[in-house]
């Protein structure tokens, strides 16, 4: 019998150990999507207490609480940070099969020295001081914990508007760190570098039918000091904030889509008359959306090719279902899903246009219905080039998707229908410091696919050589990706 969360776990051969502790494990995180918080990290923000870091904004918990009957205000609620600790410890036996049951344990693990336990209602208090406890330590504010977990790099998730004064904040900490050691203390030690990269994130601006989107044109035209009147105005207001984020060290885009539109061939008249609707939140059609959807992100997409930055482009959520939920505690509280309307054509359109345009930029694609995993992965294929390995990428398994069967099907399909080898790898898209053990799971499933494909023969047994193919996959495909072409 195997222990649970061993050394070797989920490692089901001696080449897949080997992979793994010697090649994968070792490797930093670059970590290049997520939903962290600049400002927690840029001031290594102490948490009270662990619901307060391990709770307080993961949905994907929310979700599996509500399942097991957890009443609501001892999920989002009113409830007390240790109420809603035991709490989340009583669903956790229920969790049994479910990443999250994995994930909870090796943060508990990894993070606050717990190796061999089970979090159990019997141990629950001790543990929620002993971990209470250590967060009260120096190193365990939310930079320190993503130091603590290896991770060098990460994008957060940013709107055009933000100041991005947090990005501005930490950048001008890693010039100190990195400036020479003063003569009287040549030997003091490092803390690892951090650094926090912006992700532009436009859906706002694409969402003219959501309430608010007057408020947000408005938000947008102060801080671009723009007067946003015609399509052409927004352009040239996307336009400086672009300049912004390129100023502050931006390397990609990433987009939000619930359906993928491409309605190609509006005048500007017609743009201009769609964006006054949408100023004016009078009824738009699908028709009219998809019209104002594809000439913005012809634009954009044009944009980021002239700048070096990475697409993204994350497919098929249907959110914000339960609307009793949406109405009392908003969005990304765990009443999204997956859809199931199909995307090929204008997908397909999209990055055919722009690929004629000459400005086809890197670009990855991720599904939410792993339905579609393969027509992704065939349609990279067909907008590869420009001497850029793995310029469109099958992104990594996504959200309902980041667990062993997900991960294991991702890659699986990655590698029949494309090169494995030239993958980016994994991300957490996450809203907590503690998430990186996704990273490590991922690694882990990669290693034991590789080293069971050594065992049936289906891979030579060069580990050396399989090893480096590893090590990229892990981190430096991702580093060397996101670098824009100049650099």
């Amino acid at each position: 019998m195997t222990p649970f969360l061993s050394e070797n776990f989920l490692l089901q051969s001696e080449p897949a150990r080997e992979l793994f502790h010697l090649h994968a494990k070792p490797q930093p995180v670059f970590d290049f999507h997520n939903h962290l918080s600049p400002y927690e990290i840029a001031n290594n923000i102490a948490y009270a207490n662990m619901t307060e870091v391990w709770l307080s904004s993961d949905h994907y918990k929310w979700r599996a609480m509500r399942t097991a009957g957890v009443p609501e205000h001892l999920i989002t609620g009113n409830a007390t940070d240790w109420e809603k600790f035991r709490a989340w410890v009583h669903t956790l036996p229920l969790c049994l099969g479910n990443p999250l049951y994995h994930w909870s344990h090796m943060e508990l693990h990894n993070l606050f020295g717990l190796s061999g336990k089970r979090l159990t209602s019997d141990n629950a208090e001790a543990i929620w001081h002993h971990c209470n406890t250590r967060l009260a330590e120096p190193g365990f504010g939310a930079r320190s914990l993503l130091q603590q977990q290896n991770v060098t790099a990460i994008a957060t998730t940013d709107d055009p508007t933000d100041s991005l004064a947090y990005h501005k904040q930490l950048a001008r900490e890693d010039m100190l760190e990195r400036a020479p050691q003063p003569p009287h203390d040549p030997g003091a030690p490092r803390t690892p570098h951090l650094t926090m990269y912006p992700t532009w994130r436009p859906d706002k601006v694409l969402k003219l039918d959501q309430p608010g989107f007057p408020e947000y044109l408005q938000h947008l035209a102060t801080v671009s000091d723009i007067d946003i009147r015609t399509f052409s105005d927004l352009l040239n207001a996307l336009t400086r904030r672009l300049e912004h984020f390129q100023h502050h060290g931006c390397l990609s885009a990433d987009h939000g889509f619930d359906r993928f539109l491409f309605q190609p061939g509006a005048s500007e008249a017609e743009l201009n008359r769609i964006l006054e609707l949408g100023r004016k939140q009078q009824r738009l059609t699908l028709h009219e959306l998809g019209q104002f959807q594809t000439e913005l992100m012809l634009w954009l997409g044009q944009e980021y090719a002239r700048r070096g930055w990475v697409m993204q482009l994350h497919i098929g959520a249907m959110r914000n279902n339960n609307q009793r939920l949406f109405q009392r505690l908003g969005t990304d509280v765990g009443a999204d899903s997956m859809h199931d309307e199909p995307y090929a054509r204008p997908l397909s359109r999209f990055l055919n246009q722009l690929d004629l345009q000459e400005a086809l930029p890197k670009t990855i694609l991720y599904c939410l219905n792993p339905g579609a995993n393969e027509m992704l992965a065939t349609m990279a294929g067909n907008f590869q080039g420009d001497g850029i390995p793995g310029k469109i990428q099958f992104g990594a398994a996504w959200w309902f998707n980041d667990q062993k069967d997900g991960m294991i099907r991702q890659l699986t399909q990655l590698a029949s229908m494309s090169l494995l080898s030239q993958s980016v790898g994994m991300l957490t898209d996450s809203r907590s410091v503690l998430s990186f053990v996704r990273h490590e799971y991922f690694r882990r499933l990669l290693c034991n696919m590789v080293g069971q494909w050594i065992e049936d023969g289906e891979a030579p047994n060069d580990l050396p050589a399989l090893g480096q193919i590893i090590e990229r996959i892990c981190y430096q495909n991702a580093v060397d990706y996101f670098t824009p072409r100049s650099q």
